[in-house]
């Protein structure tokens, strides 16, 4: 079974929608989750998690010995599950690092908050650090349901139709093909002649030039990479 821990100051988010669809049924039986206040390996009378940094500036920066005994906790030594820590600074989430955390035995999740997390123990215990885009979210909360969700749907059991995870967006290098359904017309337009033909290799190398063509289009650096 996938084992999720995640260290947070918000357990109260999760599962979050992760409780719901595809994921929440699956909770339990593909995959299990767990929560790890941060609070809760603080010490001294305030349980403080964050302090000033260290050279001056604004904001405040989480705690390393906290940090530490939170992931100790969590991780203790022998656990083979990596250790991942979402920030804006980290390596862009991809689909194959996806099917890679799919394929193990679970993941430890740290979520940040405020300006970051001491450098200190991100080095000290072997912190991965994972954006999910080019952009700041007030907590790496929203990240880790992100990751999970991508993940979780991967698990065997999970999705009624193991192809539908094999074909979609950044699988095979390329954007998805577009999709259509009945109605056979929707204000006055039709679904595309070559997919209700019936001829299968037809519709194979038409959707594979829809999904080079839209790749070109719209992520140029994703076509460029195919192409290299």
């Amino acid at each position: 079974m996938f084992r999720a821990s995640v260290i947070t100051l918000f357990p109260e988010m999760f599962p979050g929608p992760l409780g719901l669809s595809l994921a929440g049924r699956a909770l339990g039986e593909a995959w299990a989750l767990e929560t790890h206040l941060l609070r809760d390996f603080a010490t001294g009378k305030h349980r403080a998690v964050d302090d000033t940094p260290a050279g001056g500036g604004p904001g405040m920066v989480m705690k390393a010995d906290v940090v530490a005994r939170a992931i100790d906790h969590a991780s203790p030594e022998g656990d083979p599950r990596p250790r991942l820590f979402m920030s804006p600074r980290g390596r862009p989430l991809t689909q194959t690092q996806v099917r890679e955390l799919a394929a193990g035995p679970g993941a430890v999740i740290l979520c940040g908050r405020f300006e970051g997390v001491d450098e200190r123990v991100i080095e000290a215990r072997g912190l991965q650090e994972v954006s999910i885009g080019d952009y700041i979210l007030s907590g790496g909360e929203l990240g880790a349901l992100v990751l999970l969700d991508a993940v979780v749907r991967l698990l065997p059991g999970v999705m009624g139709h193991a192809e539908s995870g094999s074909e979609e967006s950044f699988e095979t290098g390329l954007l998805e093909y577009p999709h259509y359904t009945r109605p056979q017309l929707f204000e006055g337009r039709p679904i595309p002649e070559v997919l209700v033909s019936g001829d299968h290799a037809k519709i194979a190398k038409w959707r594979r030039a829809e999904a080079e063509r839209i790749t070109r289009e719209r992520r140029p650096d994703l076509w460029a990479k195919k192409q290299g």
